[in-house]
């Protein structure tokens, strides 16, 4: 019966997935008496709910209705583009109505309750970050090489607009995930053990470079990060910081009172990044500084 739910909400997914303008925060579930009898524990005493199924019903429910909030975010216009909430499972509320009608002589239905999950950035605190220049870093690439020009284009979108808040960590490999062909990135050249080859997201070790010289500042601590084995041409000697999905990764961690806003831009042979926050940043050292 939980696997025949799970297929009856996937279709309705589907169904809703037709057309795009649909959301998931208008779709409504509901379960009947029917459904909701078969969670009792039937072979000790029915007056019983089994958790064991009710907890994964839950889960399932989850799975179907759940929506990521989106945060608010610059558009490459330089426009805030408000956030979105999403929408999840409200369990409290859902164990409360699935007791209520399976003790109850009601044959009526449940409708599945949904609860709002807030975006951790907001337009208001997007804007109040982004009046402050903390840090800033351009690199500079030959635009002709197609393939790594692309590459570096998407890991720039990839950090752009991130929002590292105070005592957070910001982990390269974390945020720009993994580089595949099915996610876009393309073969370029890239420096192993040394020796120059070619590799699926050759030149994204520039975008972290740049990203690496814009926080190199006195409120953020530089947790790790690893120099090529050969000298690149993009950062002088000693300042850049190489990535690598099964490899090393570049990580930096927000001491700062505020949080640190990231914007970064590949375009016509430079790759620019900036380091933003509120006015009333400030670094507190703890030795008076």
């Amino acid at each position: 019966m939980l696997m025949f739910l799970s297929i009856l909400l996937m279709m309705a997914l589907h169904v809703n997935a037709q057309t795009d303008n649909v959301q998931i925060y208008n779709k409504e579930i509901t379960l009947d008496k029917v459904e909701i009898k078969q969670y009792g524990l039937s072979l000790i005493d029915t007056a019983f709910i089994d958790t064991f199924k009710l907890n994964n019903l839950m889960d399932n429910l989850e799975d179907t209705i759940y929506q990521d909030a989106q945060d608010a975010h610059f558009d490459e216009n330089g426009t805030i583009v408000e956030e979105k909430p999403g929408i999840t499972l409200d369990r409290q509320a859902f164990v409360h109505l699935f007791r209520n009608l399976y003790y109850s002589e009601d044959k009526g239905k449940l409708k599945v309750p949904e609860a709002s999950v807030y975006p951790k950035v907001d337009s208001g605190l997007l804007k109040e970050i982004s009046v402050y220049e903390l840090g800033r870093y351009v690199t500079f690439y030959k635009k002709s090489n197609a393939e790594r020009s692309h590459n570096i284009y998407l890991a720039a979108e990839a950090i752009n607009n991130t929002v590292i808040f105070p005592g957070e960590t910001f982990s390269f490999n974390d945020v720009v995930g993994e580089r595949t062909t099915e996610r876009g990135y393309k073969r370029a050249p890239v420096i192993v053990k040394g020796e120059l080859s070619e590799d699926i997201g050759g030149g994204i070790c520039q975008v972290s470079s740049t990203l690496y010289n814009a926080v190199d500042l006195k409120g953020v601590q530089i947790v790790e990060r690893y120099a090529h084995s050969r000298r690149v041409p993009y950062v002088p000697p000693g300042r850049d910081a190489t990535v690598s999905w099964w490899g090393p990764d570049f990580v930096f961690k927000n001491l700062y009172n505020e949080p640190i806003l990231i914007r970064a831009k590949s375009a016509n042979g430079q790759m620019v990044v900036t380091i933003h926050s509120s006015e009333t940043v400030e670094y507190f050292s703890g030795n008076g500084d």
